[in-house]
């Protein structure tokens, strides 16, 4: 083989051949270009004569190096060049001075003869033992008393950059004042001082006379004389590099497993994988997935004469702003078919790339931008590992190296492959919770109101904010139910659990309640029926179907419903386990409302208790889930105090106020979907609503038409008279034949024109067909097709039988 490549650094040591021959001016300039230059480097002589020498530099020349150049002395010494396609060599070259008439100096480059000390003819025992100590593959030094420079073998002499006669008399820190060796020669001083040995490991430098950074392990010890007596110290240097990068690899698998995954979150996933990379062995590193991915779907087979298409999800780099990157984070673009990333996604095997290797010189050149970032940052190795997990594969992870001067290995490639495969699970892991907590979220808000109803009594704001992304979805919801006689319902509840099928049974419940709403029951009996429900919905479903979706417990919620009549100025509530409402008055009190708490839904066998309070214009109430004033390491006595504080003047914007509350009691981040309904009191008054008491006679039902129809004109309805007579006509002769006394009709003006008939009869009015020839049993189907919508509902002392009339604009 022409080359060896170093297994710990993946750098190439080449051998220079022997007509290798290069002449550089005064000015740093190449002069002469021989033919095995180009053999070694791939350059014609015409592509370098005239252009800086340093341009064919792939690293820094060692410190020593350069003390030579500027003395204008001869020099041996490794140094890295670059190859034409971008390959990098390491080759050890002597340069020899020529000085012109003017005093400038050029240089001759040619390889370096590697020479050995010759053993004298009559060679003994300790002649032996000296050319052993010379020859010996390792970094051998020795130090006098004063810890002052003596001897060393060739290895060193080569390592330091320096002949022996350079350094002799020196000390450590004389010849290559650089840290760490400032604290070796502390430690020389110790050894000579103490008698006793030091060993001490270093992280990787970069010694005077090399051209990468080695890790080295330094052993320290006395020499002493025949009465024990210090005379020097001797210095064994021995390179760990291999050993070093082993256990920095393990290091970086430690960081991954405790850094990659900290969330359910894709894109952070994502950056935390590319953030342990860049740390730990590479300078440029990308993670690309594809596009189903990112969106939570499951990525199909993808063939192999297509375009790949994909999202650049995170890119870090030991660059401030990552200038290399040719695609920005959060953009889409295309691997195409055949090139290198679009075969690691096909194959799902990674693979490491010098930049001479045609692939993926074709796959830059292709892209003009990609190609400029790769010659400016002088990027000479790269490397590309899939993502896979539970045998799919999510994207690649790319990986470049620029400011190091070690290309990628396959100790480097197994590193990727191993961090790239615990990362690929926790993107999985996300990916799916990405698509659960998608559909979770829409079934939630397609089961709550899209808008709350605009209704005359009261004017509405709310809040519905999800838990962040590191939760799952809840069982938050809340609705607003027009009721008859201007009234309205606000709910607000939170099922048990989190996910699906909090979602699910959070829609049944909501469905529930605006059925039993319709139905007109109060308060505690909506929750009594609605507590029926949930145990009947828990035994239906039976614990071996919880087991199976993953959940646990009963099924259970809590609830609060209240119901503001806007003509009495009164709202009757009851709540199941659910946090107390505030109610704010006109004059800015605030308080907690003081309300039986009653018993979770589900639980069964216990009452639940109604209560009734005062609101007048403009009261405020606040209803909202447990979300808001419940937070881990806070009481929930703080959150209600903060609540109350916050609506204690609240702004004159319930949208605004909203905000505020929010901003004022949230945790951040919230721990729990959080629901605010504020609702502020709007009366209906007297010259909105009127009420006559009616004798229970036949008669009465003339001069009932008269009243409807003398109220409608004052309140300038006159294209309402026709049908309200009707319905008044109907719904006051059933009362006076099929119900009791005491009789009353009422007219309201609200969003619609309610007209309302109460009677002392508790019997429910129902439609039924009448026959041809029947004299009656039409009154309530006439009703039907003139107003709007009908109903009845019961009271304490009978029911109300009321139909409503849209009103014209």
């Amino acid at each position: 083989m022409d080359h060896e490549t170093d297994r710990t650094t993946g750098a190439r040591d080449a051998g220079a051949p022997e007509d290798f021959v290069v002449v550089i001016d005064a000015r740093g300039a190449v002069m002469a270009w021989s033919a095995g230059a180009g053999r070694l480097l791939g350059y014609e002589s015409e592509e370098v004569v005239g252009r800086p020498a340093a341009s064919l530099l792939s690293a820094r020349l060692p410190t020593a190096l350069r003390r030579h150049l500027a003395a204008g002395e001869s020099w041996t010494s490794d140094v890295a060049l670059r190859k034409r396609d971008g390959d990098r060599v390491k080759v050890q070259l002597r340069g020899t001075p020529l000085a012109d008439r003017a005093a400038r100096t050029s240089w001759v480059v040619t390889p370096a003869a590697t020479t050995y000390p010759a053993a004298p003819a009559d060679a003994g025992t300790a002649e032996l033992w000296d050319l052993t100590l010379a020859q010996l593959p390792l970094p051998v030094a020795v130090y006098d008393h004063e810890a002052r420079f003596v001897a060393c073998n060739q290895v060193m002499s080569r390592a330091m950059g320096l002949t022996q006669e350079e350094m002799r008399g020196l000390t450590l820190w004389e010849i290559y004042p650089a840290p760490p060796l400032d604290e070796i020669d502390r430690l020389q001083r110790q050894v000579v001082r103490t008698g006793k040995r030091i060993f001490r490991e270093e992280q990787p430098f970069r010694a005077s006379g090399e051209v990468r950074d080695h890790a080295w392990s330094v052993y320290l010890s006395p020499l002493k004389g025949r009465a024990g007596e210090v005379l020097g110290v001797s210095a064994v240097v021995i390179d760990i590099t291999g050993q070093y990068w082993a256990r920095r690899r393990l290091a970086v698998l430690n960081d991954a497993g405790a850094r990659i995954g900290s969330t359910l979150d894709v894109t952070r996933t994502s950056e935390e994988l590319a953030e342990v990379a860049v740390a730990g062995f590479a300078d440029f590193v990308t993670v690309d997935l594809l596009e189903t991915v990112v969106q939570g779907d499951e990525p199909q087979p993808i063939p192999p004469d297509t375009p790949v298409q994909f999202r650049r999800i995170a890119q870090r780099s030991v660059l401030s702003g990552c200038p290399e990157s040719a695609v920005r984070a959060g953009d889409v673009d295309v691997y195409p078919p055949g090139s290198p990333p679009a075969q690691t996604l096909i194959t799902g095997r990674g693979a490491h790339y010098r930049a001479g290797d045609p692939r993926l010189r074709e796959w830059t050149t292709a892209s003009p931008a990609r190609a400029e970032s790769m010659r400016r940052f002088r990027v000479h190795s790269v490397m590309m590992v899939p993502l896979r997990a539970r045998g799919i594969t999510l994207g690649v992870m790319h990986l470049l190296r620029h400011r190091t001067a070690d290309a990628f290995g396959e100790d480097d490639l197994v590193l990727a492959e191993e961090i790239a495969a615990r990362a690929a699970v926790s993107i999985d892991n996300a990916r799916r919770y990405t698509r659960e907590r998608r559909t979770a979220l829409a079934l939630q808000r397609s089961l709550l109101p899209a808008r709350v109803p605009r209704v005359r009594a009261v004017d509405l704001a709310y809040r519905y904010l999800p838990a962040g992304s590191g939760d799952e979805i809840g069982g938050d919801w809340f609705d607003v139910i027009a009721l008859s006689g201007g009234r309205v319902a606000l709910v607000v509840g939170d099922v048990v659990g989190h996910g699906v099928r909090a979602s699910a049974t959070m829609g049944r419940l909501r469905t529930a309640v605006r059925t039993l709403a319709d139905a007109d029951f109060s308060p505690d009996e909506l929750l009594t029926r609605l507590d029926d429900l949930v145990i009947r919905l828990d035994r239906e479903e039976g614990p071996e179907a919880r087991r199976e979706e993953g959940a646990s417990g009963e099924v259970g919620a809590t609830c609060l419903y209240a119901v503001y009549d806007p003509v009495a100025g009164v709202c009757d509530l009851a709540r199941a386990g659910h946090p107390p409402p505030v109610l704010v008055t006109a004059d800015g009190t605030a308080q907690v409302v003081e309300l039986p708490a009653g018993p979770p839904l589900g639980l069964g066998g216990l009452p639940f208790e109604a209560a009734r309070i005062a609101m007048g214009e403009g009261s405020l109430l606040a209803l909202y889930t447990d979300g808001l004033i419940e937070t881990p390491g806070r009481d929930i006595d703080v959150g209600l105090d903060l609540l109350t504080e916050a609506l204690r003047r609240p702004a004159a914007e319930l949208e605004e106020a909203c905000d505020e509350v929010l901003r004022k009691v949230r945790s951040d981040p919230a721990a729990d979907d959080i629901v605010l309904l504020l609702a502020r009191t709007s009366g209906l008054g007297a010259d909105r609503v009127r009420t006559w008491r009616l004798p229970a006679d036949p008669a009465a039902v003339g001069g009932a038409r008269r009243m409807a129809t003398e109220q409608l004109a004052a309140w300038g309805m006159a294209e309402l008279v026709f049908p309200t007579e009707l319905i008044v006509s109907e719904l006051v002769t059933n009362a006076i034949r099929y119900g009791a006394a005491p009789i009353e009709l009422r007219l309201i003006r609200a969003d619609a024109l309610i007209c309302e008939v109460s009677d002392g009869s508790s019997t429910a009015p129902h439609l039924r067909r009448a026959r041809i020839f029947d004299e009656g049993g039409r009154g309530l189907l006439l009703v039907a097709q003139v107003a709007e919508r009908w109903g009845s509902r019961h009271t304490p002392a009978g029911k109300t039988i009321w139909a409503e009339q849209s009103v014209p604009d």
